[in-house]
């Protein structure tokens, strides 16, 4: 069984026992989140859509670690007028184990 869920803007498609990194959320580690906005369930042949949500469906998931992703690195430049501007930027990431899906 999978699901499709929504956090932090962006939409990831989960089965029970992945490990994956989300954008931050404010939990401690070790602790189970309940994650409700579940777009699409799914078992074999079978597909449920939601609209927009599946209604009673959640994902179970638990808190591995806080961090911080590799550094992306921005240079801007233009050409013949002796600029060039450095910057960088870590976004902050939690990662989570997904425990169970209920639908």
């Amino acid at each position: 069984m999978y699901a499709v869920i929504k956090t932090g803007g962006k939409q990831y498609k989960v089965v029970a026992g992945e490990k994956l990194k989300i954008e931050q959320i404010p939990a401690d580690i070790g602790s189970e989140i309940t994650l409700d906005q579940v777009l699409a369930l799914g078992a074999g042949e079978t597909v449920t859509f939601g609209e927009p949500l599946v209604a009673g469906a959640t994902v179970l998931a638990t808190v591995l670690a806080q961090g911080r992703h590799d550094k992306v690195k921005i240079f801007k430049m233009r050409r013949r007028k002796h600029y060039q501007k450095h910057q960088g930027h870590r976004q902050n990431y939690t990662e989570v184990q997904i425990v169970s899906i209920n639908a």
